[in-house]
């Protein structure tokens, strides 16, 4: 190949990223944004030289999670708002974070996601966002364990860039029309590589790159929401499959999916983990072009303002995305205002309360794997409360106490989720079984404190939701079922066991830290 040739292929892949890139998520919509948005200065050293905007619903309580919206190429961070995002923040009750580009970084606004120097942890634009999440932490006091990402097209690029940075602030994310992590590190990559042509590659090698943002990172990995159009003339609809081959690999749940259905017309594929949980999800959206998928309307399941790139498609990514991350708590129809209207504040009939594990009367029990000769456990004040089966053979099941008197006299209980910590374990008990979370209004036993006969007691709700396998730091179980949600009674005591539905035929067991860290958080109306 001559000189002349090489110039004109450079030349010319420079020319079909700045029209891609133009092309994407010119929405129409101007600067214009949700009322209650507002631009948030001092967030940190911002090395990527980006603007802060961010949504709080009114009366947010303390405890409740975030969510990162990131737009595309000559968009804003009105992107989060056409995409439906204020209105389940105003629903379900979270912060809403929209970082936004500036063209002196990026002449057609676009992060930034194939430049290393902005990609890689705690580097340039994926540092921002970081310090953007960690001010938002400490001004409202969110919750860091329920933190999300999610972006359309270069905002989805950067989106797959921060989970594969930081497994470590983000519990799960969604990349829309987006690209693999470190498909690309140079504009040529970028337009012709990735976005034209489509980069292929194992699911190993894949994941491989992912893990390598943070290397020494062994904790637990984001669960991730993948969408694309069938008929997407900007990013190559074949990074649908290589983006569900890098997440599926990272999270180990195998390239075959659990669920595959329609949800509104479309394909849908589940990807679970040993334990069942979800882990990865895909949407094929057939016959839609390069966009985010809105669903404009009052309904309950509706959100968005279509537009260009903004697509009705009469299904709205935002709400099932939000679903996904159980951010509506669990329950299946959140009824929120179309207009955006403000939530009421706790003390007018809606908020959140986390609650601590009551030490005092918490602890383990130990049985036979048929739940005979049960016995207490002794070692809850130096090393947690175990579950599975530990080294003497016998089978370990933890109880948790919770103080439910912070929540209103005569509220309903909407939502529920426990936090548990990571304390130490051998063997992976989740390999054949799931942790379940059995729910008792008031005590399982004769007495609050711990007894023997926890073991076996009656629960009021059985299997109200299931903790995910993790070897560090905590984790967040899956929304309470109804039926758990139910046996919640404000003003009272509730107790929680943990155990694996399947007995580990050999040593397999965790410790879970107890008081500060495990939380039960709450959510109510009046």
């Amino acid at each position: 190949m001559t000189t002349y040739d090489v110039r004109q292929r450079w030349r010319a892949a420079l020319a079909l990223l700045a029209v891609a890139a133009a092309a994407v998520l010119g929405l129409g919509h101007g600067t214009a944004r949700a009322a209650g948005t507002v631009q948030v200065t001092g967030f940190g050293s911002n090395p990527g030289n980006l603007l802060m905007y961010r949504y709080t619903p009114a009366g947010l309580p303390s405890g409740r999670p975030v969510v990162v919206a990131l737009h595309g190429c000559t968009q804003s961070a009105s992107y989060g708002d056409a995409a439906g995002w204020t209105r389940w923040a105003d629903a379900w009750g979270f912060a809403l974070v929209t970082p936004q580009q500036q063209a002196a970084n990026n002449s057609s606004q676009c992060f930034n996601w194939f430049q290393p120097g902005d990609f890689s942890r705690d580097q340039g634009e994926a540092l921002s966002i970081r310090q953007m999440v960690a001010k938002t932490v400490a001004d409202l006091g969110s919750d860091p364990g329920r933190v999300y990402v999610t972006g359309l097209s270069a905002g989805g690029a950067m989106t797959a860039a921060l989970l594969a940075d930081y497994p470590d602030v983000f519990a799960g994310g969604a990349v829309v029309a987006g690209l693999p992590y470190h498909c690309a590190t140079s504009t040529v990559e970028a337009s012709v590589n990735c976005m034209t042509q489509g980069t292929v590659k194992t699911p190993q090698q894949w994941g491989d790159l992912a893990r390598q943002a943070y290397p020494s990172w062994t904790g637990a990995r984001p669960k991730v929401s993948i969408w694309q159009g069938t008929a997407d003339s900007v990013v190559k609809p074949v990074n649908l499959t290589e983006l569900m081959k890098q997440w599926t690999d990272v999270t180990g749940t195998g390239q075959t999916p659990a669920v595959s259905e329609t949800v509104g017309g479309f394909p849908h594929q589940v990807y679970r983990d040993a334990s069942g949980a979800d882990r990865v999800e895909t949407y094929a959206i057939t016959g839609m072009n390069h966009g985010q998928p809105v669903d404009p309307g009052s309904g309950a399941q509706q959100c968005g303002t279509a537009g260009a790139y903004v697509l009705d498609v009469d299904l709205c990514a935002s709400y099932r995305i939000g679903r996904f991350w159980g951010l509506d708590g669990g329950t299946s129809s959140p009824s929120p205002s179309p207009s955006h209207s403000p939530s009421p504040s706790p003390t007018g009939g809606s908020g959140s309360v986390t609650l601590t594990d009551d030490t005092a009367r918490d602890g383990y029990v130990k049985a036979a794997a048929d739940g005979s000769s049960p016995a207490l456990g002794t070692l809850a004040d130096s090393l947690g409360l175990a579950v599975g089966r530990g080294t003497d053979g016998r089978q370990n099941r933890a109880l948790f106490s919770f103080d439910t008197s912070a929540v209103p006299a005569g509220a309903t209980v909407t939502g529920a989720r426990l936090t548990v910590g990571y304390g130490s374990g051998s063997g992976n008990p989740w390999a054949s079984a799931q942790l379940a979370v059995d729910v008792r209004n008031g005590c399982f036993g004769a007495a609050c404190t711990t007894g023997t006969d926890d073991w076996s007691a009656a629960a009021s709700a059985a299997s109200v939701a299931t903790v995910g396998a993790f070897g560090s730091g905590s984790t967040v179980s899956s929304g309470f079922t109804a039926a758990g949600l139910a046996a919640i009674t404000p003003g009272s005591t509730v107790q929680l066991r943990l155990a694996f539905d399947q007995a580990p035929a050999s040593t397999a067991y965790v410790f879970l830290k107890r008081g500060a860290g495990a939380t039960l958080t709450v959510d109510w109306t009046l």
